[in-house]
């Protein structure tokens, strides 16, 4: 008998399951894997169902919408479906740590994706206006690009798939406390981890920042920040990204330490206030994550920026930065190695004396 994966948006209130699988049945179909997954506008059910012969998709759909299923989705299975889902995603995680460079395409077979390949750049940024597709946060400027054609993905299936990555990076420590540094001016600012708390006041930063402020952090002039990277920024699962504020309270720029799926690597980046640009801030955030990679036993520590940053490649080559050409023309690779030799140079110092 053939196999089909039905999906369909029900309420979520008592009986509306049982009304649908009496609708389902009432056409002939055997149910042999039930999920129930989480969305934006409700409760998601999913069925793999053996069906008599000559049994249609739009027969199924029909049912379906009598028993109150909305946007139902109606798609051929294989039997290889048919398999305990937590055993399914720990045998994935098991694969992923062995190979980490197969992150897509064990993200497809989590997600029974039909494409999935790494996206770098502003394209890791970018919202998906199709709900079949999504991009999964991996590091900084970097993700993986998964389509489905016919099934669109729930928030509790990307609530899997970013699960799946967070068991590939480093486990991570305590966030660093709140600390105070003092220009070179006088004016003292305040250095902290970023919360969700602070999303209003980062989006009036980026709305401060100049086109060009922006096109160096983003490579591309963005007016803002998505959400879904927000939240990745606030995970203390993939990185460290701390606010420094000023004598106001507002937010005047921002670090990133992510987490790599390389071992023993983390990236960097910034984005300072246009306003407080050459004032000491940059090498004193770049400085106190540097110490924090150390102290998490990293062994190294990049960065991409634009080839034309020549802020960026002051600091960083400051720093100890080895400059590497990417295979984009536009960009460049910086490479920091840590050790316990560079353990005093790390140590945190006063903003006025940074770079």
């Amino acid at each position: 008998m053939p196999l089909l994966r039905v999906r369909t948006e029900i309420d979520d209130r008592p009986g509306r399951l049982a009304v649908l699988t009496a609708a389902l049945a009432a056409q002939g179909a055997n149910i042999l894997d039930l999920s129930v997954q989480v969305d934006t506008d409700g409760v998601v059910d999913e069925f793999v169902v053996d069906v008599p012969a000559g049994t249609t998709a739009e027969a199924l759909t029909a049912a379906v919408a009598v028993a109150a299923g909305r946007r139902t989705s109606v798609v051929p299975a294989t039997p290889h479906e048919l398999i305990d889902e937590p055993s399914r995603a720990l045998s994935l995680a098991v694969r992923l740590r062995s190979n980490p460079r197969a992150l897509p395409e064990i993200l497809a077979e989590l997600l029974r994706a039909g494409s999935a390949e790494w996206v770098a750049g502003p394209a890791a940024l970018d919202e998906q206006p199709d709900p079949a597709t999504i991009t999964i946060s991996v590091g900084h400027l970097r993700g993986v690009l998964l389509h489905r054609e016919g099934l669109p993905f729930t928030l509790t299936e990307i609530a899997r798939a970013n699960a799946l990555v967070r068991s590939l990076l480093p486990a991570h420590g305590p966030a660093p406390t709140r600390q105070r540094l003092t220009l070179g001016d006088g004016t003292e600012i305040t250095v902290r981890p970023l919360t969700l708390l602070d999303a209003d006041a980062v989006r009036d930063m980026h709305a401060r920042c100049s086109i060009e402020s922006r096109r160096r952090r983003y490579f591309s002039a963005r007016h803002g920040i998505p959400e879904r990277l927000l939240r990745v920024f606030c995970d203390r699962a993939h990185g460290l990204t701390t606010a420094a504020e000023g004598p106001d309270g507002s937010i005047l720029a921002l670090a990133h330490l992510m987490y790599t799926l390389d071992p023993g690597v983390g990236e960097l980046a910034f984005l300072v206030e246009d306003g407080w640009q050459g004032r000491g801030i940059g090498a004193a955030l770049a400085r106190r994550l540097l110490a924090v990679a150390h102290e998490q036993g990293l062994a190294e520590v990049r960065a991409t920026m634009l080839a034309d940053n020549s802020r960026m490649r002051a600091l960083l080559g400051g720093l100890g930065g080895r400059f590497v050409r990417s295979e984009d023309p536009r960009l460049l690779d910086v490479r920091i190695a840590l050790g316990p030799d560079r353990t005093e140079a790390l140590e945190p110092t006063r903003a006025g004396a940074a770079r």
